[in-house]
């Protein structure tokens, strides 16, 4: 069950609340008029049979509010769970940081996020708007994520132009610093390279080309990393791509200050990293590259799985047959199967004769045959006869539903060591970087000693 709640035509808000432990009418009514205490809340009504209470508001309402009222009258709010795509999570640290903003979330009893698959699930009293706004106050987006929406086309989309926009920045990054690696680096290793360089175009003009190439590099692929990194830091919550954006920044930077105003330096210290720059916008875009594939391979066992359900149903109403989305479907609603067509939601043969293929269920490939009375799944084919069924199962009750959440939790489990590496990680960049501040500092220091001794 699920805390909801939507907006009536009128501005009003309902919100819809699990309630479990009541056991009679006087149940009922303590649990009624408990809520109805609370500031804010127009009108309860509560069911015991479908054990839910249904709050009208004139407006916003802590929800918290309302459960503590329940659980202080001594019934309790039952736990849901809540599963959220996450966008925007380069690595480690960004799964720690948004674990963190939404276990501190009132009413949040456990949060588990995922990087490879971008999933955040949620178990606690906590609404939907309360999880999303943290996520986006820690510098995410985020969406619910639902059986219509498992296997949306636009998100496969969004993926597909991702690591389409990876292979491209990867590519280029690496014919541009390809050139800047072999002309510093292999001044370095190989002698007969820097005797080349010298008889030919001299240093100088070396560097002037590792600026031209460098700057290409950091202007062109490698701008993803200062467009997340450099607000993360603002927001004092420094990731992987902040990490990047400081580091290749502090190389460019003083390259170019080696390059064209050496006389600033100290003494002994003129060199330029521009290599260093280059390579590491390449070889993290490599990474990203390769984890963008693993994230698409994750998701297509789950894809495949949505797609065998079909997003429309013939539903009888009213004595006529109508098209309407399988997520409206109701519990006790006539549904007509066509032959051909996969079966929408699960449900009883109440009128028709046919066989349907139960495969992808049972892996038997022999059709199975139904009369009234048979049980059906959804998301299994109808061969030849047309079948009238009994929804007894719609939405997230459904067979093929509860398969699609065991895969879903099998790929987003976590080993205790991956807890305990994420929560190092949060706290590997800040460390990464006031050592580096530090070590600058130490060297800086140490070089106008050098300096001032020398004179």
């Amino acid at each position: 069950m699920s805390l909801s709640n939507t907006m009536s035509a009128r501005g009003k808000t309902s919100i819809s609340l699990p309630i479990a432990g009541m056991t009679c009418a006087s149940c009922v009514g303590r649990v009624e008029a408990a809520l109805a205490k609370v500031p804010g809340v127009e009108h309860v009504s509560v069911n015991l049979a479908t054990e839910r209470a249904e709050i009208r508001t004139a407006g916003s309402l802590d929800r918290l509010a309302l459960v503590q009222a329940v659980e202080k009258v001594g019934y309790d709010v039952p736990l849901n769970t809540v599963e959220l795509a996450v966008s925007g999570m380069t690595c480690a640290s960004c799964v720690g940081r948004v674990e963190r903003a939404l276990t501190t979330v009132p009413g949040v009893a456990q949060a588990s996020v995922n990087l490879a698959t971008e999933r955040a699930t949620v178990r606690g009293t906590a609404s939907v708007e309360n999880l999303i706004a943290a996520i986006d106050k820690a510098g995410y987006a985020s969406r619910p994520i639902d059986i219509a929406t498992r296997a949306d086309d636009d998100t496969a989309r969004k993926k597909d132009a991702e690591q389409a926009a990876l292979k491209r920045d990867l590519r280029t990054a690496s014919i541009l610093a390809l050139p800047v690696f072999a002309a510093e680096m292999g001044s370095h290793l190989i002698p007969q390279v820097h005797e080349w360089i010298m008889a030919t175009i001299g240093m100088q003009t070396s560097w002037y080309l590792q600026f031209v190439l460098t700057s290409l590099i950091l202007a062109l692929p490698g701008r993803r990393f200062f467009q997340k990194g450099i607000p993360a830091l603002l927001r004092l919550a420094p990731d992987m791509n902040t990490l990047v954006a400081v580091g290749t920044a502090a190389a460019f930077g003083y390259s170019v200050v080696a390059t064209f105003v050496p006389g600033i330096l100290p003494v002994g210290t003129i060199n330029v990293y521009y290599e260093a720059a280059a390579v590491i916008v390449a070889l993290i875009l490599l990474g990203r590259y390769l984890e963008a594939r693993a994230k698409g391979r994750t998701s297509e066992a789950i894809t495949r799985l949505v797609t065998l359900q079909p997003k429309d149903a013939h539903v009888l109403r009213n004595g006529l047959v109508v098209d309407i989305p399988v997520a409206e479907v109701g519990l006790g609603e006539i549904v007509e199967v066509r032959p051909g067509e996969r079966v929408p939601v699960d449900g009883e043969v109440i009128e028709g004769r046919s066989y349907v293929d139960e495969s992808m269920i049972t892996g038997e490939p022999i059709p199975v045959e139904k009369i009234a009375g048979s049980n059906v799944v959804g998301g299994t084919v109808n061969q030849q006869g047309s079948l009238r069924i009994c929804a007894t199962a719609v939405g997230t009750q459904t067979m093929l539903a509860q398969i699609i959440r065991l895969v879903e939790q099998a790929q987003g489990s976590k080993l205790p060591i991956q807890a305990v590496v994420d929560k190092v990680t949060l706290w590997f960049v800040p460390s990464v970087m006031i050592a580096a501040a530090l070590t600058f500092a130490a060297w800086l220091g140490s070089s106008q000693n050098s300096e001032n001794k020398a004179r």
